[in-house]
């Protein structure tokens, strides 16, 4: 099962009410004590964190759900990518899909759409990998570049497109194969979105998934560190 490994990411504050802020989603990873999510969910957090206000994770559903520590170790800001270390015993962490992904695909993800609104309980949506595309596509009027735009013009990497609809809470969430679970990317619609729906007056509500090889180059290169 994918639920057990989802987890909420954001800040507990025993002072404020209520105590607790969810910034999006995050997955259990490696060899249980990582926690991969979006660098976006994370920064803000952190940049608005009061005195005594800590990072946390959300694991469990509803009122069964407990805190554990988070601390950022790694971020990957060209993709939008960040690595968190779990305090407390390991979690079951997900597989990484080691086959190519295809257009067409049946996939899932879960996570928390509207944040804890209704409680805290993940929401899986389904859907099929539509498109494979690069992240940044070239605008039809120069005014709308940008020195961001143009970076990833520079240097585009692949994303997939998905025929479902993400929410703000979904950022962080896993994308996985329907057919067996394993992790194939990370739902991140506010970052491409960014580049390939700018020059769009009214954007649609495609949801994309930045691919797990960026996720799997950040955890071995966080792992080196924390063996040195």
């Amino acid at each position: 099962m994918v639920k057990p490994s989802v987890v909420g990411v954001g800040t507990h504050l025993i002072t404020r009410r209520p105590p607790d802020k969810l910034g999006g989603t995050g997955f259990v990873v490696g060899d249980g004590r990582w926690v991969a999510t979006n660098l976006h969910v994370v920064r803000p957090l952190l940049l608005a964190r009061e005195p005594k206000e800590r990072l946390v994770a959300y694991v469990g559903r509803g009122k069964h759900a407990k805190r554990r520590p988070l601390e950022l170790v790694a971020e990957d800001v060209e993709h939008d990518l960040a690595l968190l270390r779990l305090g407390g015993e390991p979690l079951v962490p997900l597989r990484f899909a080691r086959e190519p992904v295809r257009e067409g695909e049946a996939v899932a993800f879960t996570g928390f759409p509207i944040g804890a609104v209704l409680g805290l309980y993940p929401v899986t949506h389904r859907g099929i990998i539509s498109a494979i595309s690069p992240i940044a596509i070239p605008v039809v009027d120069p005014g709308d570049l940008d020195p961001l735009m143009i970076r990833r013009l520079q240097n585009p990497f692949p994303v997939y497109q998905l025929d479902a609809t993400a929410y703000p809470g979904n950022s962080g969430s896993p994308l996985y194969r329907v057919a067996d679970g394993t992790v194939i990317g990370i739902v991140n619609s506010v970052f491409v979105k960014g580049s390939k729906e700018k020059a769009l007056s009214d954007p649609s509500g495609i949801a994309y998934a930045i691919p797990i090889e960026h996720l799997q180059r950040l955890l071995e290169q966080a792992g080196k560190q924390k063996d040195q």
